[in-house]
């Protein structure tokens, strides 16, 4: 066995695992910890009978790395080392290694939770820090505080901030190891062109392929890219300089080892990764790397609820762990496609899952723990509250938890599935309408990439081209073209017989496409929409959504989205199907609430009394309320009033004329009712409320009487002292009654023609004589002429001015010299 860096720190460890139960190890890539470890601690006297169990994020890894070490032992996989992994086990009695997926440990975990028979638990990589791993964490170490004092953790990354993860395991010793890792050359973009990444890319390979040896390694945001890229590479003539190879998650088996082993003697190889490549796992003879700097990542919005896939840019450590490939063998070269610039900016570390995705899985997981909060349980990043509280609300609606949090017998079931708990609920509630068969077919579906992207979002095409696989005959609209295309739907049948033999050998026949909208509707209840117009929908959760283009489904009245895009203020749909409004008030009539709403319309100027069925933010039908409570009639009647002003009430000349004279004695006079519009509006139900009881529009309000209402507002004395205060007219020289204006409190006011008021020296006075009114002194065309407070300063000065300008105007007119011995008079009088 040739020796590796890491074998140096092994004494180390074995010492620390001897006398500590836990420990934080912290070593490059490409030292071996990953398979020497586990081997070099299985004959430690404390792991005696017990075996141990190697965390890895992702089953290639975990494959491999239990290939790579029973080949070390001279065995096969399935002996001293086995793996389990989802969909694929190789283990056997005599196993001790189980190199496994970080969500199969949490199914070891909630069946067994003191984990017996096991003596060490590896956490390989956990800088990558999934959600799956810290979850595992939390758990792990609440087994070994109370029911496993002697069971080993063992925590190890290649770059990781490790104090902190040493500080949780209870201030476990930090062990750091040295890698053997080559220089490598690094390459900068001079600056950005104006070319896509797939060009840019392409043009790299040739180039590298020209100044390098050895194997390429191309790091990649997705398999779309990929895909684009190997058509790029295929049509520039690559096959007469290398083989190329994809390298993602969803590949068989075969054509993922097929990028991973060496390529045969004298051949080179340009391999089209994700970051799957990034860790823990080794790609043989990779002596360049060429660095899209971008990643794939899911994001969870708790301000839409939805989760989507976003492109980002790679961060600082990821970066260097792809830069760190090319350096295994010996001198490398990496292309970085990104300015020098640019790579100042690079973010630290890429942020964890645990903060960014849907933690739907993770809070079944804990309720199944007997865990309501994740407080409960330590955590590096505590899951953030407000997606901890959505994801259980989702879950209530799914009947997996009960009110408090508690899980339910049909929560536990939907865990047993393997299933994302949307999906586990489909399956289970349509098993019971003998529907079980599609069910599993769309959890598949569901499960894997969209076959048909670009086309009809229609989630019936892709069950229709499911079940014409074997059919030759196949509609060509509907026909899958491209290779990777048809290898996903092969693995989604695949997918789907499994989960329909692990669920009773359900069956399925394609008359149940029909009911794919219903089926859709219980893993997403919160994406029942209804339609809005124009392929635009509103959400059970109050969200828009649209179907752009003309499609199957976009004139639906009712539709389940199963993908939308969560941008903007209408999420895209890309998958879809529709239900009919019947589907949606049989099965989820638990969830219906008939709602009697009593409010003011608007438009109609009138109370409304309507019951609304109500499916969440979805309003399925609106009938009338035939027996309203009278009481929250004048309640919304009121309201309506408000919401109008006053103006809507019919204020005739006595019922304006009243007001005023109200607002002027308030103004002038402590104790008098506060007839101002906030006081009127405030108090509607005291001094309007009694009156109104019975009306329901405005239409009916005109039969109030305004002025005997405001009238009733005043005590007994009050209303004798009205006329007193405030008298609506006052009786000028000339005998005639003038009414008194008290639009302005302030500033009472008599509009009255000038010779009306010859003789009268003084100005009248209001208020008991406290305030003087405002005279507006008329033309005896009523013109104003003059607006004075003291009369007889009037007749003493501008008088004469005025006289002279009336005498002109209306020289049929009498203007006396001595205005106050004069006659008033509102007629013509010739001289």
């Amino acid at each position: 066995m040739d020796s590796l860096p890491i074998d140096e720190i092994l004494p180390e460890l074995k010492a620390t695992l001897g006398s500590q139960v836990n420990a934080v190890l912290v070593a490059p890539p490409g030292s071996g910890k990953t398979t020497r470890i586990p081997l070099a601690l299985l004959d430690e006297e404390w792991l005696k009978g017990q075996r141990i169990i190697v965390l890895e994020p992702r089953r290639l890894a975990a494959r491999t790395a239990a290939r790579y070490m029973a080949q070390l032992l001279g065995e096969q996989v399935g002996q001293t080392v086995g793996y389990r992994v989802r969909l694929d086990t190789c283990i056997g009695s005599k196993t001790r290694i189980e190199v496994i997926t970080e969500g199969v440990l949490t199914r070891m975990l909630q069946a067994d939770q003191g984990l017996n028979g096991i003596g060490l638990v590896i956490f390989d990589e956990f800088h990558e820090r999934s959600i799956h791993a810290d979850l595992g964490l939390a758990l792990t170490l609440e087994t070994q505080a109370i029911l496993r004092e002697d069971l080993r953790l063992l925590v190890m990354s290649a770059t990781l901030a490790a104090e902190p993860v040493a500080g949780m395991l209870r201030n476990a010793p930090l062990i750091y190891g040295k890698g053997q890792v080559f220089p490598v050359a690094t390459h900068y973009l001079e600056r950005r062109g104006e070319e896509g990444v797939e060009a840019s890319i392409v043009r790299t390979v040739f180039s590298a392929l020209t100044n390098s040896s050895g194997d390429i390694l191309v790091f990649l945001p997705g398999a779309g890219e990929i895909r684009r890229v190997q058509a790029g590479l295929a049509a520039s003539g690559i096959a007469r300089y290398a083989q190329v190879a994809p390298l993602y998650g969803a590949l068989s088996i075969a054509a993922q080892d097929a990028a991973i082993l060496p390529s045969p003697a004298g051949e080179r190889k340009v391999v089209l990764s994700t970051s799957i490549a990034e860790t823990s796992l080794t790609v043989e003879g990779i002596r360049t790397v060429i660095d899209s700097g971008l990643m794939r990542v899911p994001r969870y919005s708790p301000h839409t609820g939805l989760s989507s896939l976003e492109t980002i840019r790679v961060s600082r450590s990821a970066a260097d762990q792809r830069r760190g490939r090319a350096g295994r063998l010996g001198p490398g070269m990496c292309y970085r496609l990104w300015t020098k610039q640019e790579d100042h900016y690079l973010e630290p570390n890429t942020t964890p899952e645990v903060l960014s995705s849907d933690l739907t899985p993770l809070v079944l997981e804990l309720a199944a723990w007997g865990v309501a909060s994740p407080t409960q349980l330590s955590w590096l990043d505590l899951p953030p509250e407000l997606a901890f509280l959505q994801a259980r609300q989702l879950l209530g609606k799914l009947a997996a938890l009960e009110a408090g949090g508690t899980i339910t017998k049909h929560g536990r079931q939907m865990l047993q599935t393997g299933l994302h708990p949307r999906l586990a609920h489909m399956v289970l509630m349509s098993a019971e309408l003998g529907l079980g068969g599609i069910a599993c077919e769309l959890a598949a579906i569901l499960s894997e990439r969209d076959f048909l992207r670009g086309s009809d979002s229609d989630l019936r095409l892709r069950l229709e081209t499911i079940h014409n696989l074997d059919d030759a005959k196949v509609n060509p609209k509907r026909m899958v073209t491209q290779d990777s295309d048809k290898a996903v739907c092969w693995r989604i049948k695949q997918e789907s017989d499994r989960l329909k033999q692990e669920f009773g050998n359900l069956a399925s026949c394609s008359a149940d496409i029909v009911y794919c909208g219903l089926l859709l509707a219980f893993a997403y209840p919160d994406r029942i929409g209804q339609q809005r117009g124009g392929g635009r929908f509103l959400l059970e959760s109050g969200r828009g959504a649209i179907v752009v283009g003309k499609q199957l489904v976009a004139n639906a009245d009712y539709i389940v989205a199963a993908n939308l895009d969560g941008q903007g203020t209408e999420s895209r749909i890309f998958l879809a199907a529709p239900i009919e409004i019947e589907q949606i008030r049989t099965h989820f009539a638990q969830q219906i609430v008939n709602e009697t709403t009593i409010a003011w319309d608007g438009a109609a100027q009138a109370v409304r009394a309507r019951v609304y069925e109500r499916l969440g933010s979805l309003i399925l039908k609106v009938s009338p309320c035939l027996k309203p409570k009278p009481a929250a009639i004048l309640g919304a009647l009121l309201r309506g009033i408000v919401q109008e002003g006053l103006a809507i009430l019919p204020w005739t000349r006595a019922a304006r004329q009243l007001r005023e004279r109200l607002l002027f004695i308030h103004h002038w006079q402590a104790g008098w009712p506060d007839v101002t519009d906030e006081a009127l509006l405030s108090t509607l139900d005291t001094w309007l409320g009694p009156y109104a009881y019975g009306l329901t529009s405005q239409a009916e309000l005109t039969q109030l009487n305004l002025a005997a209402i405001l009238e009733n507002m005043l005590t007994w004395e009050q209303r004798q002292e009205l006329a007193e205060y405030a008298p609506t007219h006052l009786i000028v020289p000339s005998k005639q009654h003038v009414s008194i204006d008290y639009s302005k409190p302030d500033c009472p006011m008599l509009a009255v023609r000038l010779q009306e008021m010859f003789g009268l020296q003084e100005t009248p006075c209001v208020a008991r004589g406290k305030v003087r009114l405002t005279l507006k002194l008329l033309s005896p065309a009523r013109r104003p002429v003059q607006v004075t407070q003291d009369l007889a300063s009037f007749w003493r000065t501008t008088y004469f001015e005025v006289k002279k300008d009336l005498m002109g105007r209306y020289p049929k007119h009498f203007w006396p010299d001595n205005p106050l011995d004069a006659t008033p008079t509102n007629r013509v009088r010739l001289k």
